[in-house]
């Protein structure tokens, strides 16, 4: 909005230009005016090319604005309140109600009005009406009123986006939470049910085996082993998915992703050989993250540990993770061969590596970004996951 005033001020500036030169007496006044011409000019193509850059310097300094209306005035008495550059002085008190709020809006327009209530009554010939002279001082208070009206209304719109982007976070974590109590289910069924199934088949076989005429012993031993070792199984995953199912029907279960993380490494170093060093980053602590959360969190570093031990053949893995700017962000490199130029997730569904889609269908579930690249190093592979901490909050009962 503010870049789109100065661009309207340049064009009036450049329309207004030559009546201000012709009408300015000749010798220091012609100076003087082509000096407010190159300023003013200057000024707004600098703040219209460079908003962003230059903006906030006129936040913190209004008096560069003040500055910039008196130049303005200049080229208003030598080009006179009825040319173009009229409309110039109108921009002012808008430009400083989106910039200042209402009080920069209320200076402004005062000043303005001021300095053109002066220039009509320092006109000689034809000398101009009250309505006359007003009008250009009440569009000024006018503007500056429009002005601080509409930075009112971008800044509910902004913390309104924001707000929306937050419930959108957070209902991706909601909708993480039921998804990973289905998968929850599946694994159940999938996994502790089907050895259940294995432990019964082991037990008819060492049911036949111990009836029989002639029992073999080897047999009926090794039979015996397979249905202790099934049970032990089945014992073993059904401990770990009614863990995850507690941790997730208690509110006040969370989960500390970096310990969590930091131990997985140090199992994966252990158990592979392969050098893997985690190291916490960020200048903010961690908050603690919901189970269902965590469990696809950690799941993806290690999905990505997993592929560079079977895949790249690298020397070392660095793994890292902790806050930047809002964002949980948690790294995974390797310095091994890295993919292959064009590699692409639908190429690799196709050929059965469902690895790499598996982490991004799990950072997507969580409403978190996963990047797959060789980032900023030289070489190998980074696995980059970034999840904003807003949908690690729920509002509270």
């Amino acid at each position: 909005m503010c870049r789109q005033v100065f661009g309207f001020r340049l064009a009036m500036i450049a329309l207004a230009t030559p009546t201000a030169l012709v009408n300015a007496h000749d010798g220091l006044p012609t100076r003087l005016v082509g000096a407010a011409v190159v300023v003013t000019f200057m000024t707004s193509y600098v703040l219209f090319r460079d908003w962003e850059r230059f903006g906030p310097l006129l936040l913190r300094h209004p008096t560069l604005l003040a500055a910039d209306t008196l130049f303005g005035a200049l080229l208003l008495i030598a080009a006179g309140p009825t040319s173009t550059l009229a409309y110039v002085s109108v921009c002012t008190p808008l430009l400083a109600g989106l910039v200042y709020g209402w009080r920069g809006a209320a200076v402004f327009a005062s000043l303005q009005a001021l300095l053109l209530l002066l220039i009509h009554a320092a006109q000689e010939d034809p000398a101009p009406g009250i309505a006359e002279s007003a009008l250009l001082p009440g569009l000024c208070v006018i503007a500056g009123a429009v002005g601080s009206s509409l930075r009112n209304l971008m800044l509910r719109f902004g913390a309104a986006t924001q707000a929306l982007t937050t419930v959108q976070a957070r209902l991706a974590v909601t909708e993480a939470v039921s998804a990973e109590r289905a998968r929850l289910a599946r694994e159940m069924h999938d996994s502790v049910a089907k050895t259940l199934h294995g432990v019964a088949l082991a037990a008819d076989g060492l049911t036949g085996s111990a009836g029989a005429d002639r029992m073999d012993v080897a047999l009926v031993r090794q039979q015996a082993a397979l249905v202790a070792r099934s049970a032990r199984r089945a014992a073993a995953e059904s401990r770990e998915l009614l863990a995850d199912l507690r941790r997730e029907s208690d509110p006040s279960q969370a989960t500390d992703v970096l310990v969590e993380l930091a131990a997985r490494t140090r199992d994966f170093s252990a158990r592979t050989g392969l050098p893997a060093v985690y190291r916490p980053t960020g200048d903010h602590a961690v908050p603690p993250v919901p189970p269902a959360v965590a469990r696809q969190l950690l799941t993806i570093a290690s999905e990505a540990m997993e592929n560079a031990h079977r895949h790249a053949e690298p020397t070392r893995v660095d793994v890292r993770a902790g806050v930047h700017g809002g964002l949980l962000r948690i790294s995974v490199h390797d310095d091994g061969r890295g993919l292959p130029p064009g590699t692409t997730l639908e190429q690799l569904r196709r050929a059965g590596h469902f690895g790499l889609v598996g982490m991004v269908e799990r950072a997507a579930s969580v409403g978190a970004r996963i990047r797959v690249g060789r980032g900023s190093h030289p070489r190998g592979t980074e696995v980059r996951l970034e999840l904003p901490l807003a949908a690690l909050t729920t509002p509270a009962a």
